[in-house]
């Protein structure tokens, strides 16, 4: 492969990507980060752009003084810049901020319950626990399943949709896999789920900080129902999260937090609520957060979501082609990349388990690495070929060492000089395991 650019021409724009940090020796290293499906850096942008705001800062919504208008203002016109980012339609629908994903899945979870509790909501098994937990209890549910590879079966989505003729309400699924980076084709998703009278929800957490995303017209049969993604993912470490839904939906029924901003009259015999999206957002609002989200945005915007995913991508086959001749090396996922993958990588080296492996690169070169099942234990079990004996083993024994994997992410800051020292230590591992063990286990 041609390395056009061996150094990230993105690095200087991501704080951090050079902080020097001891190893276990007592030298010292520059981090090298491949846990960016885990969580980013912030942006320098998105740094300066809080600094310069800081001493505007107010409370919005109400308060007359100067900086609580400007702020008020600044607050609403994200909701513009979000929708543009993604194509959305605040015409049809609204925009919730909340603290990240797993709060946004879990609130719709609560307020889709007036008409939808007695429907059927089809999952994933692909799914990240965010997009599974919240939904059990409230509401039946059931598995898309997903082939060996990874792959979500359209097939079995289309079955289940039948069997349940018509029962089913929404189809929640991810953008991409944070285990695998397998990209799922939302829009056909959301032409079948539409087909059948339900809705969809993609989990945008991994997708939107690594891909262009369009939520598409609600006119078109392919356009996405909800979407939700966090900041944090998207170099913006902030604590603010996104819900783009329906705005019928959401000025029904009860919030589920509620409190101050939620209100339109309140008595001690009567509750107005107040209308979308204020009903949906209790209490002061995280504006730093929102600042900080909009600021990554502009710059993500600036660089080019199109040009974000080709460099990754670039980044994600340097690194697949050379672990695949690594000894003893475990790859899992599909080997295709560009349109159908996200930059992640899961993979294990026999003989050594994934704690063990992800310690040894981080103690001894300083790559940041995840390992486990990554909040996504059902799919991780499918990808291992775990059976539910297997499974119950472990549940009835507290020491026995959890299966799992190790995972690469890569961002926009990643170098291939990076992916160079990761392989020389994976090949280094692998020839000299019972070392390794030894010394780590």
């Amino acid at each position: 492969m041609e390395l056009l650019n061996y150094k990230s021409k993105y690095r200087d724009l991501v704080c951090g990507a050079d902080t020097k940090i001891p190893l276990i020796d007592g030298r010292y290293t520059e981090n090298i980060n491949f846990d960016n499906a885990a969580t980013t850096p912030p942006f320098n942008s998105v740094l300066k752009d809080i600094v310069e705001y800081a001493p505007l800062y107010s409370s919005i919504h109400r308060g007359m003084g100067y900086k609580s208008q400007l702020s008020s203002n600044l607050y609403e016109q994200s909701r513009y810049i979000i929708s543009k980012f993604v194509n959305g339609d605040l015409n049809h629908k609204t925009i919730i901020f909340v603290k990240n994903t797993t709060d946004a899945i879990n609130k719709l979870s609560y307020r889709l319950l007036e008409d939808y509790k007695d429907g059927v909501i089809l999952s994933t098994t692909m799914e990240h626990h965010s997009n599974d937990l919240p939904w059990r209890e409230k509401y039946k549910v059931d598995y898309v399943d997903v082939d060996q590879e990874g792959k979500l079966s359209l097939s079995d989505l289309e079955d289940k949709l039948k069997k349940y003729a018509g029962k089913v309400k929404l189809v929640a699924v991810a953008g991409a896999s944070n285990v695998t980076g397998i990209i799922n084709p939302i829009h056909k998703i959301a032409k079948l789920a539409h087909r059948y009278n339900a809705k969809i929800l993609v989990d945008g957490a991994q997708l939107i900080p690594h891909a262009p995303v369009d939520m598409k017209p609600v006119t078109s049969d392919e356009h996405i129902d909800f979407l939700v993604f966090s900041s944090h993912k998207m170099y913006a470490p902030f604590g603010v999260g996104v819900i783009i839904g329906w705005k019928d939906i959401f000025e029904k029924g009860k919030p589920d937090y509620v409190g101050g901003g939620t209100v339109d009259i309140v008595t001690h015999d009567y509750i107005k609520w107040n209308s979308a999206p204020y009903r949906d957002e209790a209490g002061t609002p995280n504006i730093i957060g929102v600042i900080a989200l909009i600021s990554a945005i502009k710059t993500l915007s600036h660089i080019d979501m199109k040009s974000v995913h080709a460099y990754e991508d670039q980044l994600a086959q340097y690194a697949y082609k050379s672990m695949k001749k690594i000894p003893d090396i475990l790859l899992y996922g599909t080997e295709s990349f560009g349109e159908t993958r996200l930059a992640i990588i899961p993979f294990n080296i026999s003989g050594i388990h994934h704690e063990t492996l992800a310690s040894i690169l981080s103690y001894e070169v300083g790559i940041a690495v995840r390992s486990g099942c990554f909040c996504a234990q059902p799919y991780v079990q499918k990808l291992l070929n775990l059976t539910d004996k297997d499974v119950k083993k472990y549940m009835s024994n507290k020491d026995a060492k959890r299966p799992g994997m190790v995972r690469l992410s890569f961002g926009l800051y990643n170098t291939y000089e990076e992916i160079d020292v990761l392989i020389k230590m994976l090949h280094k591992i692998s020839s000299n395991k019972a070392h390794y063990i030894k010394k780590y286990s």
